[in-house]
């Protein structure tokens, strides 16, 4: 901060000057779910992003049909344009890594469509997060004849 900027900002608080402050977007990864079955699918999703403002990186994984795109972008905008451009079902990446959720084979997160070592994110949706969420009761007593436990029963 220079000279200018504090004189300035004194000047504004002597006369009451009220700025108006511009809401500045932060660079952000936006992940979707879009079903490519060829390579001129993964083409045209790939285009549908590469003109829009913003964006700054467009990565496409067909194996996973997952289309990764950072940049200063509104995400509702993103998924819109996706759909509206290639005519696709599209949907936010609904899944995370299997070792986040406490009970990944748990009958809501477990999905056999996932790619591998991921899960379906139930800890958002709070039906499927009851499902998926250990009680103190139960995990009292998996852990008690956990092999890490050192207090655990040594009866067997």
């Amino acid at each position: 901060m220079g000279v200018f900027d504090s004189i300035r900002e004194l000047c504004e608080e002597w006369c009451g000057i009220q700025h108006k402050s511009r809401k500045v977007k932060q660079i952000q990864g936006v992940e979707i779910k879009v079903k490519m079955d060829c390579e001129g699918c993964e083409r045209r999703v790939k285009k549908s992003m590469e003109g829009m403002k913003g964006v700054t990186e467009v990565e496409v994984e067909p194996k996973q049909s997952k289309l990764t795109v950072k940049g200063y972008v509104d995400p509702e905008k993103v998924l819109e344009r996706v759909r509206q451009r290639t005519g696709k079902k599209a949907e936010f990446w609904p899944y995370v890594p299997y070792d986040v959720v406490p009970h990944p084979y748990a009958p809501e997160a477990y999905d056999k469509k996932a790619p591998p070592g991921y899960v379906r994110n139930v800890l958002l949706d709070p039906e499927a997060s009851q499902l998926a969420r250990a009680s103190s009761f139960e995990v009292k007593y998996t852990t008690a004849f956990s092999d890490e436990n050192p207090n655990a029963c040594t009866v067997m």
